[in-house]
């Protein structure tokens, strides 16, 4: 009784296991907690090595920006410019019609966003919640457009744009883009995560289907959203294809369009002066991703492939 009785204080302390000299409880835990330490420390070097080398073409941009042309092909290459040449941000501005390019990705990029969201967050509601005739095939149809690649959807396209007359407008790139068949998937997949109880408590309570829709499920799907936001932003405003079939003028021309007549013919411009445009055609993806990080991350995994 008494060899019991201590080999349950021993436990209980976390001591000794048996009394027969095996290995005590708290040696297996300390070398299990020494364990994860070491793999959270593998995986910090991993992050940081991963993040360093994603970041190291942005700094290298940012340094190049504030040095001459010249000083960029300096071997060996020196990341922080001694002397750095503000100037080339107002260069840009000199040799272009930089500030139009600006106004002009974000109409086209701000407009093309508000319409994906409102579409996205419709049809993705309708396949998600409503029962209609052909849901699961039309939504498998519209699924499967994901899969054409736009070059070979470019040319019908552009001759509907051309029937329209609006070729060489903002509206030929913002018109078929506001609806987006990856933004119906997303939508969809985080309405179908949503609990079915609250619209039909509301139904009951005698609410509409916009009324569901509004202030019920919507409301839930800020995540989604700010993930569809965040990365149609990025899609649209650096988007290069697309505007340079449809655009012909150069007071239409987008950012990236923009950037390659500061590029001169043949490459000749200055290296420093395009790195500067292109640090500042970056700012606003930051901005955007900063202010919606928290519900991007949360919506990506909101938006998981369920059902």
């Amino acid at each position: 009784m008494a060899g019991r009785g201590l080999v349950a204080v021993a436990r209980s302390r976390g001591t000794v296991s048996t009394l027969s000299g095996g290995p005590s409880s708290s040696g297996e835990a300390r070398w299990k907690i020494l364990g994860r330490r070491g793999g959270r420390g593998i995986e910090v070097v991993l992050l940081t090595a991963a993040a360093l080398i994603v970041i190291s073409p942005v700094l290298w941009m940012i340094s190049t920006s504030l040095r001459t042309p010249a000083e960029s092909f300096n071997e060996p290459p020196q990341w922080i410019p001694l002397h750095p040449i503000f100037g080339n941000y107002s260069a840009v501005f000199n040799n272009v019609p930089f500030g139009d390019f600006i106004i002009n990705s974000t109409i086209v990029t701000g407009l093309i966003v508000i319409g994906q969201l409102v579409t996205s967050s419709l049809a993705g509601y309708a396949f998600a919640r409503l029962r209609f005739r052909g849901n699961n095939i039309i939504f498998w149809i519209i699924l499967a457009t994901m899969m054409v690649p736009i070059q070979a959807t470019i040319i019908p396209v552009f001759i509907l744009i051309k029937y329209m007359h609006l070729v060489d407008s903002l509206t030929a790139l913002i018109l078929p883009a506001v609806v987006s068949a990856f933004g119906t998937f997303l939508m969809r997949q985080a309405f179908m995560q949503m609990p079915r109880d609250y619209g039909e408590a509301a139904i009951v309570d005698g609410a509409s289907q916009w009324k569901v829709f509004t202030r019920v499920y919507l409301q839930m799907a800020w995540p989604a959203l700010a993930t569809l936001a965040v990365l149609g932003f990025a899609g649209y405003w650096n988007e290069f294809f697309r505007p340079l079939i449809f655009l012909n003028s150069q007071s239409n021309y987008t950012i990236p369009l923009g950037l390659v007549n500061l590029e001169g013919f043949m490459g000749t411009g200055s290296v420093s002066v395009v790195l500067a445009a292109v640090t500042m055609a970056l700012v606003p993806n930051l901005i955007v991703f900063a202010f919606a990080q928290k519900y991007f991350v949360r919506g990506i995994s909101f938006g998981g492939i369920k059902g």
